[in-house]
């Protein structure tokens, strides 16, 4: 393996687990504290949370997937076929995001500060949904990045 495939093997496993940890962590910590809130507080306590993720993760889903490719391609046999999965996978940790987390956090993000409207319909449930399936997704595609690794050696 040359030192550039080593390479972009090794920024996809570092990408992966960023993902990965990262929405865990808010999965175990963030989305039981958006529950656990007033309606009016989760508005703003989600505008403040939301705002640094949305500008990391989908450049990290998006280098981390590049290097899958790259590497899947110059690699062949296991290493191959786990590193497109785990691209994949990450591909629908974006989709998943793009249609139903994001739309959700600029409605949150629209409403106005203190009083929320009549009727307003929590989206915390479908939110919660929504993040956990990307949870997943992305926390299988770091299962799919170690078992790459390991078909290596």
């Amino acid at each position: 393996m040359s030192a550039t495939v080593a390479t972009l093997l090794a920024g996809a496993l570092i990408g992966s687990g960023l993902l990965a940890g990262t929405l865990f962590g808010v999965a175990v910590g963030v989305v039981p504290a958006f529950a656990a809130v007033p309606a009016p507080d989760y508005v703003r306590i989600h505008r403040v949370v939301g705002a640094g993720f949305d500008r990391v993760m989908p450049f990290i889903v998006l280098l981390t997937s590049t290097a899958d490719v790259a590497a899947g391609l110059a690699l062949g046999g296991p290493a191959r076929v786990l590193l497109l999965l785990a691209a994949l996978l990450q591909a629908g940790v974006a989709v998943t995001s793009q249609l139903g987390n994001v739309p959700i956090n600029r409605r949150v993000r629209s409403l106005p500060a203190g009083t929320l409207p009549p009727g307003w319909a929590d989206p915390r449930p479908a939110w919660r949904r929504w993040h956990l399936l990307r949870t997943a997704l992305a926390c299988t595609a770091l299962v799919a990045h170690a078992l790459a690794a390991l078909s290596l050696s």
